[in-house]
């Protein structure tokens, strides 16, 4: 694919986001921006997240994914299932009836103003790795198939990628990403599907051919059962699927932002059960992909990048195909990226403004300008994680969103589940030290885990251990009077 096709294909995305943006975005104030006005569509919510919580990792990782674990990755998403049934049965309904705007408020009532800030700033930290993980993505292989030719260093494609991001998003805020999500999630899963009837053409198959040869293969197996030290063990995937989705979204500003934008509990819900049991299908037609990648690459003798996380890139714009399939290629990353990226940025804002700064309490004007001065420190820092993950990342950067995700939502399941399902109170003060202790112990447990439990090896149950070990040391500074 020639460099200037891609970017022709990237501006007139933009400009239709931004046209989106501006229809959306008139008149919005600061309810309009972290609530969208609660007057959101609860079925546009729900496909619009379904976007939202695949993003680009789902559409370069899950594919490549496919070459070293086959369809395992289907494990996690059945326990995605449980988590989402906890999620609208147990939180949701929690946040709609404190009416809150951060969800991170529920601690500051049920253990103190410490607590808070610990839950406020442990989401921070996660969203902001998360995020840029992600944008990671479609900013390398940007720099692969465009600016690299040009002799342009990857710092600028960073700062172009975030500053398409900052500027359809910073007036409209929620209200704005609940209808451009909606664009992004029926771009992306047509590029998926586009994709997979061209490559299966191109190999002078039928679709339903292509279906009986990934079946037939070795590469679609999903149940993992022999082995329970493994990582991906069905016992393992399983119940991490159900914890990281409870964390991930549940305990999420940034997902949970979304939900709150609708009319009332019902319509939420019914948002929630609607999106989750779209992810299941999508699921497995993105793990399909990764398979007709092999049989492709098989078929042309392409070998499969060490670096997996390229395989999907390599085949789409490398020549072995119509350019037709590397344009829906760049339509679904870019749509896939901003879809998780545009939420996340409007969440980091909501969370920062309202949590640290405790912007609910100023008057509309200066809690207007305090927010997009955050909102564009937020997008600063995004654009400076991307640079450190590309000097440091080594490993699938889905893998490494999961395994980062063990480590800093830990601290917010073990105080959420302590919140829930106890009526003890906590010495405030305290929680900040646990919230840190905690991820150090459990880094510490799965660093010689092989040695202490007879060769076993912790994958992204993980997340389990540190909320584990955060709740018990709730316990440990608990008491049973009232006062904080």
């Amino acid at each position: 694919m020639s460099a200037t096709l891609i970017i022709s294909i990237i501006v007139a995305y933009f400009l239709l986001l931004l046209v989106i943006s501006w229809l959306s975005g008139r008149g919005a104030g600061n309810e309009a921006f972290f609530l969208g006005d609660r007057k959101s569509p609860w079925y546009i919510v729900a496909f619009g997240m379904i976007g939202a919580s695949l993003s680009g990792v789902t559409f370069i990782s899950v594919p490549g994914w496919v070459a070293d674990s086959q369809f395992s990755y289907m494990q996690m998403v059945l326990g995605y299932l449980l988590g989402y049934a906890v999620i609208a049965n147990v939180l949701m309904p929690l946040y709609y009836r404190l009416q809150l705007t951060s969800i991170y408020t529920y601690l500051e009532e049920r253990f103190g103003r410490f607590s808070y800030k610990t839950g406020a700033s442990f989401f921070l930290l996660s969203r902001i790795v998360g995020a840029s993980f992600r944008l990671f993505l479609v900013a390398n292989v940007l720099q692969l198939t465009v600016f690299e030719a040009w002799n342009i260093p990857f710092f600028i494609t960073v700062i172009v990628t975030i500053a398409l991001i900052w500027l359809y998003t910073y007036r409209g805020g929620i209200k704005t990403i609940i209808w451009t999500d909606t664009l992004q999630t029926f771009s992306m899963l047509t590029a998926v599907v586009v994709s997979i009837i061209l490559i299966t053409r191109a190999m002078d198959l039928s679709l339903g051919e292509m279906i009986g040869r990934v079946a037939a293969g070795d590469d679609s197996g999903i149940w993992v059962f022999d082995g329970w030290q493994r990582e991906n063990h069905f016992v393992k995937h399983f119940l991490a699927g159900a914890f990281i989705t409870i964390v991930m979204t549940g305990l999420d500003q940034d997902m949970m932002q979304k939900n709150l934008s609708c009319k009332n509990i019902r319509e939420a819900k019914k948002n929630m059960y609607l999106m989750s049991l779209s992810l299941v299908p999508v699921n497995l037609v993105f793990l399909f992909l990764g398979a007709v990648l092999i049989q492709f690459a098989q078929f042309r003798g392409i070998p499969v990048p060490a670096a997996t996380d390229d395989f999907f890139p390599l085949v789409a714009t490398g020549g072995y195909l119509p350019q037709v399939v590397g344009v829906f290629f760049i339509v679904g990353l870019v749509a896939a990226a901003y879809s998780s990226a545009d939420s996340a940025l409007t969440a980091l804002t909501t969370s920062f403004t309202v949590d640290i700064l405790e912007g609910q309490r100023w008057e509309e004007h200066k809690l207007t300008r305090y927010r997009r001065r955050v909102h564009l420190g937020i997008s600063i820092v995004l654009g400076l994680m991307i640079m450190l993950f590309r000097a440091i990342n080594d490993e699938n950067v889905i893998s490494a969103i999961f395994r980062v995700a063990g480590y800093t939502y830990g601290p917010l399941l073990g105080l959420y589940a302590f919140g829930l399902f106890t009526r003890l109170r906590v010495r405030d003060r305290l929680v900040p030290l646990l919230a840190i202790l905690s991820p150090v112990l459990t880094y510490l447990l799965s660093y010689f885990s092989e040695v202490l439990f007879n060769g076993y090896r912790f994958g992204f149950e993980l997340l389990i251990v540190n909320g584990s070990i955060m709740f018990a040391g709730m316990l440990l500074i608990s008491r049973k009077s009232d006062k904080k």
